[in-house]
């Protein structure tokens, strides 16, 4: 049964377990931090990759990496087409309803589940090491740990969602929508309690290469949802509220269909076996400080996004650069599932080979993913520039948003294409454990190089929304160039040593492993 659900890694070990290469040469167990560290990569018939552009050893990663790429992607679609669908149905209720709900899923994610879904990248960093260690009772003690610091990270977010109408007043909101987009968000409160158990439930799944299961239950969330909405919105007649109810429960529906599955499938036998331990609240120090720079890291990239878009609105023609910019986002945030998606498989397959202490593995795993993605990323990239004179038609019927979204897409088709690099070099990043060193990319990247430029050619040099691409380009491309420069140029066997020496030690001691950037 477990076979069905989880695919081999690359190593060839029972039950897809990651092994060090001592391991495999002494017949230890996995977890041994004895004996010689090598950059032999045995295949599953028992043949051995001596060097690094080995056919069959490259072939077997891709196989791999593209089993757990796929169902991320469609998880991650899933999950977002949530929020879609809610959204789809309130725009049948008026254009002051479809507004403030708008603003309203906005300010949720920014405020919200941005910062959750950011700190739980730390359970990618601890449990995938782990897992590869072969340190499997961690597991269920970092993904407790893991919802119980997020669960308590929701208090003051819930503070300010209850505040939300006076802060969008403050901010200059009319006071029509500032009042339903605040009701809104209050209703959205228990989705926020729920992406506290479902992010690092999911993080848990897939560092284990544990995948298809959770596409399954998202797909079934989502089926529901579209039926919970039609239900509330119009036939229970609770209208505008009825969408954000709906979405809350959709959210707690799929935690209890992963929850289900955890407790009833044999998959997890190894990696959750006690229950619920006191150990969750114990040693908190060195997660919340990974989970803190999970979180840094990822809200200063969307962030910048969302000033750009705040920016767009003081435009000479903001109505005309809100559509097009709105048209342009949506399209890279439908294309970055893609790279969502393999930054999932890149984070699993180095953290895994990390905490089995197999630096060779690691190298191969970002060569081969870095690969894929840059096919992707440029065929998507050529697709829309290709398209770029009939692709605001999709969107919009007004002739003018149409011919400047054309000239936008050029821009687009360049974002599009670091987009593809630089999600896979984040799942490197918190594969590694180097949320810190991600925090101080990005901030620079995007905030001393990228934001200002779009701010300068769009408003001094009058580029207008071309100069505010612009400047997410140039952010989007030093990240990747700084990013790129960090894994080609780290010591894998000295950090794979690291890693897999650093779980032995945590776990004997039944502490959290404490992760420093290289």
């Amino acid at each position: 049964m477990e076979n069905e659900w989880r695919k081999p890694l690359l190593n060839g070990s029972r039950d897809g377990e990651p092994t060090s290469p001592s391991d495999r040469k002494e017949g230890k167990n996995p977890g041994s931090v004895t004996g010689p560290r090598n950059v032999q990569c045995t295949l599953k018939d028992g043949s051995i990759a001596k060097h690094k552009w080995d056919i069959p050893a490259i072939k077997e990663e891709l196989k791999t990496q593209v089993l757990i790429a796929l169902p991320m992607v469609l998880v991650n679609f899933l999950q977002y087409s949530v929020l879609v669908v809610s959204i789809m149905f309130v725009g049948h209720l008026g254009e002051l309803e479809l507004a403030s709900a708008s603003l309203a899923n906005s300010i949720a994610s920014v405020l919200g589940l941005y910062i959750l879904l950011g700190m739980a990248g730390s359970v990618e960093t601890l449990c995938g090491q782990a897992y590869g260690a072969g340190q499997y009772h961690m597991l269920e003690k970092y993904v407790q740990r893991a919802v119980f610091v997020l669960c308590c990270t929701c208090v003051p977010l819930t503070v300010l969602f209850l505040n939300m109408e006076s802060i969008l007043l403050l901010l200059g909101q009319a006071p029509d929508i500032a009042a339903k987009a605040a009701e809104y968000v209050i209703c959205l409160l228990p989705a926020l309690y729920a992406s506290a158990f479902l992010q690092p439930l999911v993080r848990f799944l897939q560092t284990q290469s544990i995948v298809r299961p959770m596409a399954y239950c998202a797909a079934v969330t989502l089926t529901l949802h579209v039926a919970l909405c039609w239900l509330v919105v119009f036939k229970l007649d609770l209208g505008f509220r009825g969408s954000a109810i709906a979405t809350s429960v959709s959210y707690w529906m799929n935690v209890l269909l992963l929850v289900t599955f955890v407790k009833l499938s044999n998959c997890c036998e190894k990696t959750w076996v006690n229950g619920f331990s006191r150990e969750a609240f114990t040693d908190l120090k060195p997660f919340l400080r990974l989970a803190v720079a999970s979180s840094v890291m990822l809200c200063l990239e969307y962030w910048a996004f969302e000033i750009v878009v705040l920016a767009a609105g003081l435009l000479a023609n903001p109505e005309l650069e809100l559509s097009a910019l709105s048209i342009c986002l949506n399209t890279t945030t439908l294309n970055y599932m893609i790279p969502l998606g393999l930054g999932a498989a890149a984070s699993t397959r180095v953290s895994n080979e990390m905490g089995a202490g197999n630096p060779a593995a690691v190298r191969r795993a970002i060569k081969v993913v870095m690969s894929m993605s840059f096919t992707v990323a440029v065929g998507v990239s050529s697709s829309l520039f290709l398209a770029r004179n009939i692709w605001g038609a999709v969107f919009s019927s007004d002739s003018e948003v149409v011919a400047y979204v054309s000239t936008i897409m050029p821009f687009l088709s360049c974002i599009v294409l670091c987009d593809g690099l630089q999600g896979v070099l984040q799942g490197v990043v918190r594969g590694s454990g180097w949320q810190d060193l991600g925090v101080v990319i990005n901030l620079v990247c995007f905030y001393v190089f990228g934001v200002p430029t779009g701010i300068l050619l769009a408003f001094r040099f009058g580029w207008a929304g071309k100069g505010l691409f612009t400047g997410i380009l140039t952010g989007l491309g030093c990240q990747v160039l700084g990013l790129l420069v960090i894994s080609l140029h780290t010591n894998w066997e000295e950090q794979a040593e690291i890693a897999h020496t650093r779980q032995i030690t945590t776990s004997s001691k039944g502490e959290s492993a404490e992760v420093h950037a290289v």
